[in-house]
């Protein structure tokens, strides 16, 4: 029917148009009858592909990995009552990791509120702290100033979702009955053309973004301590954007002729360039290298870090550290920021370069010598054991089997741990995300499948066996969207980070059993199984590449390693004791 015979579906479709004109390209939609005029205008909105998801959290993590792939931002919607509750930890990890979401929560008209109506709770700010922007957008109206005012209000939350700090939004959108698209008589006639139709191809209010340039002041300030200052170093946290930051990085490294410390999903570190260091945490954790190559100046980038050792040596020291900030948020625990550089840091970093050449003298060859070290250490003793299938090896072996321009994405805790520590790096570019907001487990599998749908490609995820179990949804979203995916799990039968803890010594054993390790001796065939996924229990390191490889030609896999939990922390450690006993007491020149 045409949108212009029933109010409701007249007050969606302006809404999601606006929504679409100001940059908005995909809809994630949970079943519901409240939420349904919003669900018919996601599917009819032209320009909008629209995702159908059954399970609200899997929905919201659906969406995160979709706009954190793209990097624009991505429409939920969900039915009144609990249902947007569930979207509460994708919003905090869009909030804390700036991913720009905008969230339809469909409501119950006024006179239901507060008076035992089904499925009818206080939904104003649902999200709290976490939500950039929250507006109720009233009841659809049938006159041309409100619906003006709902399509500047919808143009309003999407400029707000993607301006820094970017994040999710909550516009609380009212039905009263009836729900469905029947035709009623409220005077359309009457609408003013702009209220109708708003503005061709532009949202109604258009909010022109601030300068992405960094102050130029500022650059020249960070420019002259460069120039003055030799024992530096450019430490890469993890960072979503696709967006040349390698290249820039590269060329702010060469420039300055410091090293870059560069987390696995920094996009610094596949594809970075000659100074790039992957092993820097086997280097830090060793003391005589660590005490040698004490900084003067960090230049620091990305969000927070992963391995403990960077943060500690750069704590430790008494360099002057400058932090750049691409949206607005700050990485500082200890609050030890000089200066905080706002912009772009693709723009910064060329700016930065520009001016400098100094060139890789023997400070930076300093790390990568003691790098190529560690590295014939850690190989050496990979290649004792050679069809063993370890955590550390695990993580090395699929980053091996990636193929230049791959999607991986990698889960909280323990596997995002092993790809930094012990996974090659190179000139390989592979784009590599993760939940690193929040820094939570949950989501893990939803999110990967959204990364997969928005890039219309097959990706990898690397995950926990507990994060898997989390996310058991995550698998029917994924199969549902047909998306290709490959899901590698690291199956140790419970939360393995635990044991790295002083708890696993102080707590009694079977408390810690119980409370921490959580065996849970599920037979992961049965998640794929559920899903209609194709399943893989590899049991030697060329049978998982074989596994990830064939994942990487299409479908939906899931790829089970079972290792030893008992074991994994002793695996670690004579790992970095290989390595720091290769390093010595140096010289690493």
């Amino acid at each position: 029917m045409s949108s212009d015979a029933n109010l409701n579906v007249l007050w969606a479709r302006a809404l999601l148009e606006e929504l679409v004109r100001g940059g908005v390209r995909h809809a994630v939609v949970c079943p519901g009858s409240r939420s349904s005029a919003l669900a018919l205008a996601c599917a009819h909105t032209p320009g909008l592909r629209t995702w159908s998801v059954i399970d609200e959290r899997s929905a919201g993590f659906f969406a995160l990995g979709m706009a954190k792939h793209s990097r624009q931002p991505v429409v939920v919607v969900v039915t009144s009552g609990s249902a947007g509750a569930h979207l509460y930890p994708a919003v905090i990890e869009a909030a804390m990791a700036q991913v720009p979401l905008v969230v339809l929560t469909a409501d119950r008209p006024l006179e239901l509120q507060g008076w035992g109506a089904p499925q009818t709770v206080p939904q104003a700010r649902f999200y709290g702290e976490f939500a950039r922007m929250f507006a109720d957008v009233g009841l659809p109206e049938s006159h041309s100033g409100a619906i003006a005012h709902l399509r500047a209000t919808a143009a309003r939350a999407v400029n707000t979702a993607c301006r820094a700090p970017r994040g999710a939004v909550q516009l609380n959108v009212p039905f009263r009955e009836p729900l469905a698209p029947v035709a009623q008589d409220f005077g359309a006639e009457k609408l003013t053309t702009l209220a109708r139709e708003g503005r061709p191809d532009a949202p109604l209010t258009r909010i022109l973004p601030p300068s992405r340039m960094p102050d130029a002041a500022a650059l020249d300030t960070v420019r002259a301590r460069i120039a003055a200052t030799e024992r530096g170093v450019i430490l890469c946290g993890p960072r979503d954007e696709d967006d040349g930051f390698a290249e820039a990085i590269t060329a702010l490294s060469l420039a300055t002729g410091y090293p870059v410390l560069a987390e696995a999903a920094s996009q610094a570190r596949y594809g970075g360039g000659p100074l790039t260091v992957s092993l820097y945490d086997a280097l830090l954790r060793h003391e005589p290298f660590a005490r040698a190559h004490a900084p003067e100046l960090i230049l620091r980038f990305g969000g927070g870090l992963t391995p403990k050792s960077p943060q500690q040596w750069m704590d430790g020291s008494s360099a002057e550290l400058i932090v750049f900030s691409d949206e607005g948020a700050l990485y500082d625990p200890p609050h030890r920021a000089s200066m905080v550089v706002e912009g772009s840091a693709v723009l910064a970093s060329r700016a930065l370069a520009e001016g400098l050449s100094r060139g890789a003298g023997r400070w930076a060859q300093g790390f990568l010598s003691a790098e190529r070290v560690a590295r014939h250490a850690l190989e050496s003793a990979l290649a004792e054991r050679p069809d063993a299938l370890t955590e550390p090896r695990l993580a090395r072996e699929v980053v091996a089997a990636l193929p230049a321009g791959a999607l991986f994405f990698v889960s909280s805790s323990m596997p995002i741990r092993a790809v930094d520590a012990f996974a090659q790096g190179g000139g390989v570019p592979l784009r590599v995300l993760a939940n690193r907001g929040a820094n939570g487990i949950d989501g893990i599998v939803s999110s990967a499948a959204g990364v997969a749908a928005a890039a219309g490609r097959p990706a990898v995820l690397l995950s926990g066996d507990l994060a898997l179990l989390h996310d058991v949804g995550g698998l029917v979203t994924a199969a549902r969207a047909r998306v290709s995916l490959t899901v590698v799990v690291v199956n140790n039968d419970g939360g393995g980070i635990f044991s790295f803890l002083p708890l696993a010594q102080s707590a009694k054993p079977d408390e810690f059993e119980t409370l921490f390790g959580t065996p849970h001796g599920v037979d992961l065939s049965h998640a794929a199984a559920l899903a209609g996924a194709r399943f893989h229990r590899p049991t030697t390191p060329s049978a998982l590449r074989t596994a990830v490889r064939t994942g990487l030609e299409g479908g939906f896999h899931l790829v089970e390693v079972q290792v030893d939990r008992a074991t994994n922390v002793d695996e670690h450690r004579n790992l970095f004791a290989r390595m720091a006993t290769a390093l010595g007491e140096g010289p690493w020149v």
